[in-house]
């Protein structure tokens, strides 16, 4: 059984793949967890209260157990204000103005499947294996408030899927004004704090350091994850690598502002906390009412970073979505973005798309410019016609002269957003975030739409809704291009404007829901300014994030690394762009470009009109080859072999199930002048098979460099000497005995 319960002892286990979860309800009915790490087995008798010893200056909750404080008591969901001074999982205000939660034991349940919380997206129970939910009801008997926790767990994978519904079952208001989705205190270590970090064209870069006293915090309250943070947080053991060390890492399956905390506490343990963040945050539970926070998920990893990257990768994989796109393999695209920006226009699509039809693109997407009045970046946001005369039928024609070329049509939108100079904002000021009284900030010259408001909603899903079916699209770029602020709205009375950043939030995944539910079979890309949304509650809904604006290959190096330490690489959208690069204006060779964009779904987002016969030949090369490979890239193990940070190069491998084929890949950054022969060990190999070595450098099945064993790929590597800046190396490997689908 993946969930054990002693109802002698009051003790619960829980078994994730080859870790274990386990707490106890101990005196006055207190939840106390006692272990998260790797898995052990639910026997003996369970008494940890060596663990708990009194301390000075923490006071008892219970005058005959001085050892009770809730100060230094390992807790599962800990409240505020009853003698622990960290940092809380919930904090609420009742009808006198008070802000003391007790909650205690009042019972239990075990089912089977995964329940997830109400009108967010959440982890659906993979079909491969036994899936089960623990849910604990708490009760505070003063306010009359409930918390039910949820422990959703699979005996094949170390994950641990938990959130809470909290219930007030009183007959006054309760306001919730902090409610993370998971808290756990673990013991006294030597931990390392691993996150991710950047800004707009620098996302997700590995930042890492020793944890020490105080509180250590990862955060956006910008109104989405943001491009500065990742809603992600793991501590370690020290000194942890891809392949050495414990790790314990908390996902949050959200969009919006989040907190990620790792506390230190002054004697050496570390409370490690998840959810909403709560300066922007408040809800109102009148009687009767409930509230369901986000799913928080915690992986251990008892073997580095690279072992909690295949937990994640698997468990997102398998369960991030009830979409039409889960386990189907991507398309290969061309965004006109970088080729026209704002000047696209019905005949120079289509010769564009002429031409990447021939080198075997199979989607041409029209982003920004084919609506209303939109020259540039100031106008016509949320009058979603056609411009007539840059498209004289419409989206309906281009999208049909590119379905006869045997293309599918993709569309750019930014629905969340409105331009001063629009007519929806003239007719419908309302519909913005705003404070009455408060003037409104711009970015990108633009306004957000009001998301809370049930209305806008309404209208955006009746808009997309009409535009899909009438046009005949088959893909969808949501962006969103600016960053939250002002946030008020008129649909609610001053007592809920603390709700208007989780209700929009909620808004969104309300038009994101309806819409992927009634065109399973359209695919929807995300985007925010690049990779400002990329985060487990987007993956929802939209299967593939565009990564990052930056399309710089060496400075993607960097980008689809760090975001591979959470997400498969299915889950990113990668171009070659032209060069001098749009961003920096570095050159790097086609082939570099190419490999970067490869390891990830590919895309080119260049005008294939200017490029020469050559450079053509090379991008048709690239795509039949990644179409050999798009199974093997798509879903496949993926392994980082080289840091970008550390090694002066990128590398890393995809290893087919079963081990008989694996695509390598490496690329330099800087040269140096007679520099040394370099090694690239590999990883995930079978050490008792015989490979065959090819070098596909040039995307085709060129050179076969021998037979080499998989111990000696992995304990000795493959080995290149870089002689130029951002050079490329690439090998296909496969067993003596892999014929079926043999890439020759």
């Amino acid at each position: 059984m993946a969930i054990d319960v002693d109802e002698q002892q009051r003790y619960f286990h829980l078994t994730a793949g080859e870790s274990s979860y386990v707490f106890q309800v101990i005196e006055e009915g207190y939840l106390a967890h006692w272990y998260w790490g790797p898995a052990i087995r639910p026997v003996g008798q369970v008494d940890r209260r060596e663990m708990l010893i009194p301390r000075p200056f923490a006071p008892s909750v219970v005058p005959d157990h001085e050892w009770l404080s809730m100060d230094t008591l390992p807790q599962e969901f800990p409240g505020w204000g009853r003698g622990d001074y960290r940092e809380p999982a919930l904090r609420v205000r009742d009808s006198k103005g008070n802000r003391i939660v007790d909650l205690r034991f009042a019972g239990y349940e075990v089912m089977q499947g995964w329940p997830g919380p109400e009108g967010l997206p959440h982890l659906i129970a993979p079909s491969d294996g036994e899936c089960q939910t623990l849910a604990v009801r708490l009760n505070d008997p003063v306010i009359r408030l409930d918390a039910i926790l949820y422990y959703s767990v699979a005996h094949n994978l170390n994950a641990v899927i938990r959130w809470v519904r909290l219930e007030n079952r009183g007959s006054d208001r309760v306001t919730l004004e902090r409610a993370l989705s998971a808290s756990v205190d673990l013991p006294y270590g030597a931990w390392q704090f691993v996150q991710l970090t950047g800004h707009w064209g620098r996302e997700r870069h590995v930042e890492s350091g020793l944890l020490r006293g105080g509180v250590h915090r990862v955060e956006s309250v910008r109104g989405t994850s943001s491009h500065q943070a990742q809603p992600f947080l793991a501590i370690a053991e020290e000194g942890v690598s891809e392949t050495f060390g414990a790790v314990r890492a908390m996902n949050l399956v959200y969009s919006g502002n989040f907190l990620a905390i790792a506390q230190g506490d002054s004697y050496g343990g570390v409370r490690l906390g998840i959810g909403i963040h709560d300066d922007t945050f408040e809800w109102v539970l009148e009687p009767g009412e409930f509230f369901e926070t986000p799913q928080a998920v915690l992986v251990y990893a008892d073997h580095g970073l690279q072992q909690m990257s295949h937990v994640f990768h698997e468990l997102y994989r398998k369960s991030l979505g009830s979409h039409g796109w889960r386990g189907r393999n991507r398309p290969i695209v061309l965004n006109s973005w970088e080729a026209m920006y704002f000047r696209v226009n019905h005949q120079d699509v289509v010769q564009l798309a002429k031409v990447a039809a021939d080198v075997g693109i199979e989607v041409v997407v029209i982003d920004d410019g084919w609506f209303g009045d939109r020259r540039d970046d100031r106008r016509s946001l949320g009058d979603w016609v056609s411009n007539p005369e840059k498209f004289p039928r419409g989206i309906k024609g281009v999208a049909d002269d590119l379905h006869a070329l045997g293309l599918k049509c993709g569309l750019w939108v930014e629905p969340e957003m409105v331009s001063r100079e629009s007519r929806l904002y003239q007719e419908h000021p309302e519909w913005c975030l705003g404070i009455p009284d408060r003037s409104l900030s711009e970015g990108r010259h633009q306004l957000v739409l009001d998301l809370s408001n049930p209305q806008v909603v309404d209208w955006m899903v009746e808009w997309l809704g009409r535009l899909i079916e009438e046009t005949g699209i088959d893909y969808v770029k949501w962006d969103m291009n600016r960053h939250l602020s002002e946030v008020g709205s008129p649909v609610w009375p001053p007592s809920r404007q603390g709700e208007v950043y989780h209700r929009y939030v909620l808004g969104l995944y309300r038009v994101l829901e309806a819409l992927t539910g009634r065109y399973p079979e359209v695919l929807f890309e995300g985007c925010s300014g690049g990779g400002g949304r990329f985060d487990p509650g987007m993956l929802y809904y939209t299967p593939q994030i565009w990564t990052s604006d930056n399309s710089d290959a060496i400075d993607r190096l960097a980008i689809q690394y760090g975001t591979s330490l959470l997400y498969p690489v299915e889950t990113m959208t990668a171009h070659v762009s032209a060069v001098p690069n749009h961003q920096v204006g570095r050159v790097t060779p086609l082939s570099t470009r190419g490999w970067v964009a490869f390891s990830a779904n590919l895309g080119y987002e260049l005008d294939l009109r200017k490029l020469s016969r050559q450079e053509l030949d090379e991008i048709r090369q690239q795509i039949r080859f990644y179409r050999q490979m798009r199974d093997l890239v798509q879903h496949g193990t993926f392994y980082r072999l080289a840091s970008p940070w550390r090694d002066n190069s990128a590398g890393w491998m995809f290893v087919a199930s079963g081990a008989q084929e694996a695509l390598v890949i490496w690329i330099n950054q800087w040269a140096e002048v007679s520099g040394p022969i370099r090694w690239l060990r590999l990883r995930g190999l079978d050490p008792t098979q015989d490979y065959r070595v090819v070098d596909v450098t040039q995307f085709d099945f060129g050179r076969e460099l021998g037979i080499w064993g998989g111990d000696r790929l992995m304990g000795q590597g493959l080995a290149w000497r870089f002689d130029r800046d951002f050079q490329a190396k690439a090998w296909y490997l496969r067993t003596r005995e892999f014929h079926e689908g043999e890439r020759q």
